[in-house]
Formats: structure tokens, sequence, C-alpha cells
């Protein structure tokens, strides 16, 4: 029957293919993408660490409520010093003399994404008449959003009178 099939008589050799090993399992690439992940990370979380200044002691307000992440949000931090009653304006790890002069970073960060928050950082210690400076530049430089920092119970312990 298989003469019959093919003319010349001869049997068609019909070639098996050769049994492929299993596939294995390479870690080495796994592990080179969780590192480049991990050093992603590592870097986003230190910016924004090393936005929040540990020297300011934040007031504390009880109702506060959990503010939601924003990827647009630009840290203020007001610091105090009470030896030479100073009060300093940090924006992006850059000091500013006066509240004025953070109108322009503020546009320019308003023109990037219009969904701009602003999150102000002032020590306890701050008059409020400075804060309301610095919420008139927010609002000269267009900035609608802006929240306050606060924490809901004091950090240093209470000494009895």
């Amino acid at each position: 029957m298989s003469q019959a099939a093919n003319p010349r008589g001869k049997k068609k050799n019909v070639r098996k293919p050769d049994h492929e090993p299993d596939p294995e399992f390479q870690i080495a690439p796994m592990i080179d993408i969780l590192l480049v992940l991990l050093v992603f990370f590592m870097s986003i979380s230190s910016t924004e660490v090393l936005q929040a200044n540990k020297e300011i002691n934040l007031p504390i307000a009880k109702e506060a409520k959990e503010a939601k992440d924003n990827p647009g949000q630009v840290i203020i931090n007001i610091s105090y010093t009470p030896i030479n009653d100073m009060t300093a304006i940090e924006v992006d790890q850059r000091s500013y003399a006066m509240p004025t002069d953070i109108v322009p970073i503020l546009q320019n960060k308003v023109k990037a994404n219009p969904l701009v928050r602003v999150l102000i950082r002032a020590d306890r210690e701050v008059r409020y008449d400075y804060v309301r400076k610095i919420l008139e530049a927010v609002g000269q430089s267009g900035v609608g959003n802006v929240t306050f920092s606060v924490v809901d119970k004091d950090a240093s312990p209470s000494t009895p009178s």
C-alpha cells in the first residue's frame, strides 16, 4: 500500500522532530528587573523624604483628615528660628527670602500641571501674618488647591507644671 502511494516503490522517510528540552526558568533577568524597580522606587521615595524638613514642628489638629496623594504636589516648608526670629521658605530644596519670590516657580508648576496642589508645612511658631503672605503668593500664582500639613497629636512629651 505504501508502494502504491509512492511511484518509485521506496518508502518515504518521515523525519521526526528532535525532542525539545523543557524550557528552564531563568531567574537572572527577573532579579535584574526587580533591582531596577527597587532603585526606581527608592529614588522616588527619597525625594519625598528630602522635601519633608524634620526641623519643622507641625501644628496639632485633632480633627484633621488624611490627604489623598497628588502627583503634582509642591511642598512649601516654612521654618522658624526663635533665636534670631527668622522665618525661612523652602520650595524644591531651594530657599527663598520673600513669599513673593515663589510666585514664578509656582506659575511654572501650574503651566506644567493645572491641577497642581500646594502642601504648606509651616512650623507651629510661624506667625499667621507670614502664612497669609504665603497664601497670597500661592493665590497670585494661580494655584487653587492648598492643603496644610499637621499632626494629630503632640509628639513631644508634655512636662507637668
